[in-house]
This record gives structure tokens, C-alpha cells and sequence, in this order.
């Protein structure tokens, strides 16, 4: 939370030790930054100016990828169109225009594919936010570029083996593989439409699973004002089958949790680690601008009990607390510190 005292810091709560730990952190402090994913320890930070900078909150180490201006849709910048500075092109060859904020907010989520602490020669995925569309760069490039017939995979993405995967609204895959100069896509179409708000990707083990998330709309009740918000109601679980393809419902995660969000999507065992549950997801809001964008702070946060379909406030975030009101948008991080 911000105060006074700690205006350069961020809060992580720990979820062995049910402890907060306040880390100075003044490159996302500033109230016009924006996470946009949280990959192998470190974050993705953007702001109003081009700039996407890589942050590992342990180390304090940095690295950059190739601006927002660099992205294969944008036709031109100019600085001198207030609150219209960027012209893009989208994908029938219309120009339209956004502004500084719209355009940081045009990331859904940043992948990497391995920890750049350990590897220098990774791979960066974006998902843009309107079109659906999915470009990736190599460290060290100086833009990015499209991954063509791979449009509306726009889910989720995952980095498994070599591979990148990117699911669809209706659970459908694309593999890509963007070793080379010219990405190369496959399509596993599988018999089961999925229904569903929103889709996340897992690499659990050797499967590949599917969580499914249902939301709806809530009145929400502040001191002096009403409003709607979404709420997660419940999560649904498949893995894919790939002979078929098709994917088969899941009733237990058995030792294992899974977090999505707007990190990278991941499963752990609840046994390796003191004071989680495994058979649940943790969750964290990553959709709704009219939820983490306002002051109402009414992020949606919690523990979905996979075994009877409770869900449970982190006690770090209870649920209709007033105290939490300005909080940044909540995501989840696992500590790398080299």
C-alpha cells in the first residue's frame, strides 16, 4: 500500500511465512508505472514514455526490450499530438490513434522464456491487449515483430520446451516456435469448445492443463457509494488429451497449485513450500479496468478451493476492507535473486 514513508517501496507478501516484506523499488513505484507481467522472478514494468523495462525486485538488476515505439503496429509517433501521440495500423490496414497511457495499456502480458539472470539469449512474448495479436522479440533486438496466424491465441502463453503455446477463447492452440528469423505456428484445434470468461495455461508436470475462469458482476457496497464490479465465482480444470486432441475435465490438482494472473502462469507443489494448500488457485485480477484501474481498489484476490468450490481472502487482502483502497494492481512473483 502507499503511504508516506514508503513512496519508493513495494509491498510482497509472503505466503510461507503470511508476512509482508516492503522492498525499495523506486523504478515501479511511480504511480504512472504499470506491471504488465511477472516472468522467472522478474517484473515487467511500462510507463507513459516508450521504455519496458525488465526489473528483478531481489537483485535490483535491469535489462531493456525494444520499446513500445518499436512495435510492428505502430505507423508513427509525435509528441506534439496531445492525446494522440501514437498512430497505429490494425489489422485490416486501418490507422487510429492512442495516447500515452492507452498505449502502455495496451500490453495484456510479457513472457520470457527463461530467467535472463541465467540465460542472456531469451525470448520476450507480448499479447496486445485490442487486437489479439502476439509479437515477440529476442534480447538484444531492436524491435519487435508479429507472429503471423497466430491472432486471437490472445489468452494466455506459456514457454514449455522450446515452445511457446497461446491459447484461445475457446480452449484452441498455437505452438509457436520463433527460434528462426520466420516463426513457425501450429494449430491444435481440439474437439472441446470450452466455454468461459477467461482461459490460463499451465505446465504441470508432463500435461498441459486448462484453467478455465467464470466471472460475474457484483454490487459492491463503499462507504457513500454503490458500484459494480466483476467477481471470480469459480474455476474449471482440463488437460489436454493429444491424441484426439480434446480436452478431459480434471476433478483434483492433488498436491499441486496453480497461479495465474497477469504472471506467467505456473503450477508449484503445495508440499515444497510451508503455509500453501495444494488442490487450489491462487488468483489475482487481471482483467477489468473498472477494477484495478479507479481508486475503488476492489481487486479481485483470493484462494479458489478446487475441492468444494469455497474461496478464501488472502489475509494480506481480506475481501470489502476499506483500509486497501489505492493498493497498485496485485500480482504474483517468484523470487529469483540471481
Amino acid at each position: 500500500p502507499p503511504s508516506q514513508s514508503y513512496q519508493s517501496h513495494r509491498a510482497f507478501y509472503d505466503l510461507s511465512t503470511n508476512k509482508l516484506r516492503f522492498l525499495s523499488l523506486p523504478e515501479s513505484s511511480n504511480p504512472n508505472k504499470r506491471h504488465c507481467g511477472s516472468s522467472h522472478g522478474w517484473l515487467v514494468v511500462l510507463d507513459e514514455s516508450p521504455s519496458i523495462l525488465l526489473l528483478n525486485p531481489l537483485s535490483r538488476a535491469k535489462l531493456h526490450l525494444p520499446s513500445l515505439s518499436s512495435f510492428p503496429n505502430v505507423h508513427s509517433v509525435n509528441y506534439s499530438h496531445i492525446g494522440k501521440e501514437y498512430s497505429l495500423r490494425s489489422p485490416s490496414g486501418d490507422l487510429y490513434t492512442r495516447n500515452l497511457r492507452q498505449m502502455r495499456d495496451s500490453i495484456k502480458k510479457i513472457v520470457l522464456s527463461v530467467n535472463p539472470s541465467k540465460e542472456l539469449r531469451f525470448v520476450a512474448i507480448a499479447i496486445l491487449n485490442q487486437t489479439g495479436e502476439l509479437v515477440y522479440c529476442k534480447n538484444g533486438d531492436n524491435s519487435w515483430r508479429f507472429i503471423p496466424g497466430a491472432q486471437s491465441y490472445s489468452e494466455d502463453v506459456i514457454y514449455c520446451e522450446g515452445l511457446f503455446y497461446a491459447v484461445d477463447k475457446h480452449g484452441g492452440i498455437a505452438i509457436c516456435d520463433v527460434h528462426d528469423d520466420s516463426p513457425k505456428v501450429s494449430i491444435v484445434q481440439t474437439r472441446t469448445q470450452l466455454d468461459g470468461d477467461m482461459q490460463y495455461l499451465i505446465n504441470s508436470g508432463d500435461e498441459l492443463l486448462l484453467i478455465t475462469r467464470h466471472l460475474d458482476l457484483e454490487f459492491s457496497l463503499e462507504p457513500h457509494q454503490s458500484y459494480l464490479v466483476y467477481r471470480t465465482k469459480r474455476f474449471e480444470v482440463s488437460r489436454l488429451v493429444w491424441s484426439g486432441p480434446h480436452w478431459e475435465r480434471v476433478k483434483s490438482l492433488y498436491d499441486k497449485m496453480v497461479f495465474i494472473g497477469e504472471n506467467s502462469s505456473l503450477s508449484l507443489s503445495a508440499s515444497d513450500f510451508t503455509g500453501c494448500m495444494g488442490n487450489c488457485m491462487y488468483f489475482t485480477d487481471d482483467y477489468s479496468e473498472s477494477n484495478y484501474d479507479g481508486s475503488l481498489g476492489e481487486h479481485d484476490i483470493g484462494i479458489y478451493k478446487f475441492w468444494d468450490g469455497s474461496i478464501e481472502p488472502l489475509p494480506c487482502y481480506p475481501r470489502n476492507s476499506f483500509f486497501r483502497m489505492g493498493w497498485p494492481t496485485p500480482l504474483w512473483v517468484t523470487p529469483t535473486p540471481c
